[in-house]
This record gives structure tokens, C-alpha cells and sequence, in this order.
């Protein structure tokens, strides 16, 4: 006889089952290493706080929010570049790697601002820029001045007698490309990103010592890492040859981004660097996986190697885009299949060897919530909670982005008036010197812009979400009146507090950081379910990724044992299926 019931006492059976799972999981974990099972909180320090109304985050404002940095639990702060920087870039033109941008404060704030951390237990990632400086950077502006200047080998220079050199495409440049010719030398410059971005010469190995020397400045200040932006793209095959359309298709998988990511010397200058730098500090590195695919994974983090402890792939924030188009969606969304394909592939590669990364939003991306749940009012909150579930329980080190802890939602300025990111700046004069489509760009933007990540962080409902008594260099989401941290710190059920429970689970049972993962039901358009299991101890997940109802059946032979999560304060079973409401997201023992 069915018989139909209703879980409604989830915190006491959360409190059961994650001692119980711990405790049968903990008892032998081979390779274990802080930086597999940290929680990584990514700060874009520009939008976060700012205490002195000039409409910019500073470290003060870090300092000031330490304490509920802290609540949420995590381990790791990754900071967005907070170097000396005209900011063309945010900051990702690095003009003097070893002061602080003065809109950010000064080394003495800094040092506090690590010290903070620090006493509460909290490590500190920063940015690690190298495939190119800034345009003012000292090197360049004597490299500029003559072809025998000492600094003329820290960049790519192309002299303009030898004619123009081979076609290579610059990402944010108003014309894709990547080569600018400067006149006081008569020569070329070479800039995969911005006019203002030249990249630095890696085969040079004086500029090579010269990262190194700043690196160790840095980890011996105190820091506890770096994320390693482009780290791909350092190497180049400097007699810059000829790539055809047919090569690039047949051996680049027709992407500039791949070719850049392969160069000749690659590994050699990420094992100089291991071997020079990073294998003398207890640190944990992560390369930004820029032109990667899955066979690279093992070739930048097997231990045996050398290079680095993890790196983040593109793969998976790359589905749903349509082929041909600059980040224009396809109208009928992502296909969670496909989704799922992409994330169980990746979790495969670090089976035996190496560790995986786990993000769905960064500095780079759309708000987490609006790319990959739904930002609707009713919606909001639950798929937010369902997403973070993912990201908690897969077996890789999670990457969470700042303010996807409250269910930040995309701004989707109207007007390119509103944007302030060169990649998005860029392409929309591209597109109007080419003729293109600009309404679908403006419109595209919307869901994709990386500005929609990096409105200002909405901690209470006061003037401008509380973040500044000034003008936010960037707008501040209209919804803050009721998305922040104020209003949700009080709600039991609010996104925030459910992050916290989350990542507290995670903690608790060391099966959601290094057991197996087993996908289930592969082929299910709306239900992406997995099992992780580690020691004997087996826990389900199973997400509803849709905004309606939908039932899911427990594989024969399986029994519930409690439940540790549930983004709903019922669950409904009937028969062995389960009735999940809209991106309903569960983790329960198995018996």
C-alpha cells in the first residue's frame, strides 16, 4: 500500500547523520591536503565594501567585514589583483606588482588585513598576473625607449622592416588584434588582451627571476597561495609563425584561446617555477585553466609533475552559448545532460592522480543564479540553494564567488552606457565598426556580461545596499532592498544561512570532499543525481534543476537512511520515488 510522508524535522536528522557519516568516513582518507578540503571565497575586493565615499572597495573594507567572512565558514579568501594598476583592466594591468593600487589603500593596510585573517583562521589566495603587465609598468616603459634598452627582452617586439608579423588575436581589443605598432621604435608590440596589456616574454629567463623574486616577496609576507591568471598563455613560440584557418581548425580546434595555451615551453617554465618557488612554501596554487581541455589536466596537477596543486576549466561555463556568436545564449538554454557529461568527465580525469576545482560564478561570470537557476522572484532563493548544493558536494576543491552566498542575481543593464568592462566595451565597438548585431549583443549581455558579477556586494537595504556613502563606481542591483546580508542573516531559511549549513555539512562529512562520485540516471533532461561515497559511508544527491514539480526514483535495492539537507522544509516520499518541488535539492544516507 503507498504510503506518502513528509520529512519536516530535517535539522534534527542533519544533526544525526552528520556525526554518524563522519565518523565512518574519517577513519582512513589517503592524500589528504588542506587545500582539497577548503572552501574557496572569492572576493572582488572593488565591489565589496568601501569605508573612505570614494565609491571604490578598499582592504579597509575587507578588514571591517572580517568577522563575517569568517561566519560563513570558508578557509580561503581569493583576492581579485589589488597590485599597483591604471586599471584598464580592474587591475589586471599590473603596473607594480609589489605596492597596492592607492583606491585600495597601502601595504600597512594589507598586512593588517592578512594578519586578520590569519587570527581567525582564514588563509589568503591572491592573483598572480604574469602573462602580461601593464603598458606603465617600469619594464615596458623602458623596453618602449630603444631596441638595445636592458628591458627591450621582458616583452615581444616585432621590428616593422620585417613587414607585419604573423595574424594573432588580441581579446579585448577594438580590432581582435593582437599585434600594436608603436613608433618610437618602429616596431610591434604583442597584447593577447588589452593595448594596455603587453605580454611579457617568459623565454627571457631574466624576466623570469624577476616573477620569482616576487612571488617569494609575497609568500614571504604571509600569503598562503596564488590563482595563476592565464597561466596557460606565458609560453609562445617566439619565431611567430603562420597559422592558417585550416590549422587552427584542424589542430586548435578552430580557438585562438587553445593555440595560446599550448605553447613549447609550458610545462618547463611551470616546473622552473614549482621548483624555484612554489615547492618552498606550504601554499596551494591554481592555475587558470585558459585554452585547456581534459587532456591537460594531469599535465598541470599530477603531484608527480611538479607544476600545480589544481587547476579550473572553461568547459563547463562555456555550455549554452551559441557557436559563432560573442556569449550570445541559446534562446532555449543549456541542456543539463550536457551539463552533467561535462562535470562527471572532469570528476574522472582526478580519479587516481591530481585534484579537480568546482566553480559556477567568478569575477569573469554572470551571477551563478541567473546563468545556470533561475532569478525569477519565486525561484530566486531555491535555485540558488540547489546550486550551492552542487558546488558543496562535488569532489573537487569548490570555488564560491562572493554574494552567491545571499542569491545575487545579474543587473542586466539596458544601456551600454551602464557597462564598465573593457570585454564587453570592446565588443560592442567591434560590432559597430563591423556592422554587426548590436540589439542582440545589449540584449545577450544581460545573462552573460561579466559586469552582471561585479555590482556591489548588498549587506543591508540603506543607500546603495550599505556598501558606499558615495557614488558605486558600478551601479547596485535594484533588488537589494531585500537581497542582503542584513535581511537574510535573520532568516532561518534565507540563501545565506543555508550556504552556511551547506558548507558546514561538507566540513562534516569528509565523504562530500574525497569519496567516489557515481553519476545516476545520466540521461535525465531535469534531474541531475549522483551518490559519493567513501569508507563504507554512501550519500545521495539529487537536484531538481527545473522550476516544476518532478518525481525521481531511488535505484532498486537502495534504502533512505537520514537526511542532511533539504533546501525545502518538507521532503515528499512515496513508493521509493521522491516528489521534488522546484529546484528542490536533497543529500540523504544510504543504508
Amino acid at each position: 500500500m503507498s504510503k506518502l510522508f513528509f520529512v519536516s524535522f530535517v535539522l534534527a536528522v542533519f544533526c544525526q547523520c552528520s556525526t554518524s557519516s563522519k565518523k565512518s568516513a574519517d577513519s582512513e582518507i589517503p592524500g589528504r591536503q588542506w587545500w582539497k578540503e577548503a572552501v574557496v571565497y572569492q572576493i572582488y575586493p572593488r565591489s565589496f565594501k568601501d569605508t573612505d565615499g570614494d565609491g571604490v572597495g578598499d582592504l579597509k573594507g575587507i578588514i571591517e567585514k572580517l568577522d563575517y567572512i569568517k561566519s560563513l565558514g570558508i578557509d580561503v579568501v581569493w583576492l581579485n589583483p589589488i597590485y599597483g594598476s591604471p586599471n584598464d583592466d580592474n587591475g589586471y594591468d599590473i603596473s607594480d606588482y609589489q605596492d597596492i593600487m592607492a583606491e585600495f589603500g597601502n601595504m600597512a593596510d594589507f598586512d593588517v588585513m592578512l594578519q586578520g585573517m590569519h587570527d581567525r583562521g582564514i588563509k589568503l589566495v591572491m592573483d598572480l598576473v604574469v602573462n602580461h603587465s601593464s603598458d606603465e609598468h617600469r619594464w615596458f616603459q623602458e623596453s618602449r625607449t630603444s631596441r638595445d634598452n636592458a628591458y627591450r627582452d621582458y616583452y615581444h617586439w616585432w621590428p616593422a622592416e620585417k613587414g607585419k608579423p604573423a595574424k594573432r588575436v588580441s581579446f579585448f581589443d577594438v580590432n581582435n588584434d593582437a599585434w600594436l605598432y608603436d613608433s618610437t621604435t618602429n616596431a610591434y608590440y604583442l597584447h593577447y588582451f588589452s593595448r594596455k596589456q603587453p605580454d611579457l616574454n617568459w623565454e627571457n629567463p631574466k624576466l623570469r627571476e624577476e616573477i620569482y623574486s616576487m612571488m617569494r616577496f609575497w609568500f614571504d609576507k604571509g600569503i598562503d597561495g596564488f590563482r595563476m591568471d592565464v597561466i596557460p598563455f606565458i609560453s609562445k613560440d617566439t619565431t611567430f609563425p603562420e597559422i592558417t584557418p585550416e590549422e587552427l581548425n584542424e589542430k586548435y580546434h578552430g580557438d585562438w584561446a587553445f593555440f595560446y595555451g599550448h605553447g613549447p615551453h609550458i610545462h618547463d617554465y611551470m616546473q622552473e617555477m614549482n621548483r624555484e618557488v612554489l615547492s618552498k612554501y606550504d601554499i596551494m596554487t591554481v592555475g587558470e585553466g585558459a585554452g585547456t581541455v581534459l587532456d591537460d589536466a594531469l599535465l598541470y596537477t599530477d603531484p608527480d609533475r611538479h607544476e600545480l596543486n589544481m587547476f579550473y576549466h572553461f568547459e563547463g561555463v562555456s555550455i549554452g552559448y551559441l557557436p559563432g556568436k560573442f556569449k550570445v545564449m541559446d534562446p532555449d538554454g543549456y541542456k543539463l545532460t550536457e551539463f552533467k557529461d561535462v562535470y562527471s568527465k572532469w570528476d574522472s580525469v582526478f580519479a587516481e592522480k591530481g585534484w579537480g576545482t568546482v566553480y559556477l560564478g567568478n569575477h569573469d561570470q554572470p551571477r551563478m543564479v541567473s546563468r545556470w537557476g533561475n532569478d525569477a522572484p519565486e525561484y530566486r532563493a531555491p535555485s540558488s540553494k540547489m546550486l550551492t548544493t552542487f558546488l558543496l558536494s562535488m569532489r573537487a576543491t569548490p570555488y564560491y564567488y562572493f554574494g552567491d552566498e545571499l542569491g545575487m542575481s545579474n543587473i542586466k543593464f539596458d544601456s551600454i552606457g551602464d557597462y564598465k568592462d573593457i570585454e564587453t566595451l570592446t565588443h560592442y565597438k567591434f560590432l559597430q565598426n563591423t556592422g554587426g548585431d548590436i540589439a542582440e549583443f545589449i540584449e545577450s549581455q544581460k545573462i552573460s556580461a561579466r559586469d552582471n558579477g561585479r555590482t556591489p556586494f548588498q549587506w543591508d537595504n540603506t543607500k546603495n545596499a550599505g556598501f558606499t556613502d558615495g557614488t558605486p563606481w558600478i551601479k547596485v542591483n535594484s533588488n537589494y532592498a531585500t537581497v542582503n546580508v542584513e535581511t537574510e542573516e535573520i532568516d532561518p531559511n534565507s540563501c545565506l544561512n543555508y550556504f552556511r549549513k551547506m558548507v558546514k555539512t561538507r566540513k562534516d562529512n569528509p565523504v562530500l570532499i574525497y569519496g567516489k562520485y557515481h553519476l545516476l540516471d545520466k540521461d535525465n533532461p531535469n534531474i541531475y543525481a549522483y551518490t559519493r561515497e567513501l569508507n563504507g559511508a554512501t550519500l545521495l544527491v539529487v537536484l531538481n534543476f527545473t522550476d516544476e514539480n518532478q518525481v525521481w526514483d531511488l535505484p532498486k535495492g537502495e534504502n533512505l537512511g537520514g537526511v542532511l539537507i533539504n533546501n525545502y522544509n518538507d521532503l515528499a516520499i512515496a513508493d521509493g520515488s521522491f516528489k521534488l518541488r522546484p529546484y528542490q535539492a536533497i543529500i540523504t544516507e544510504l543504508e
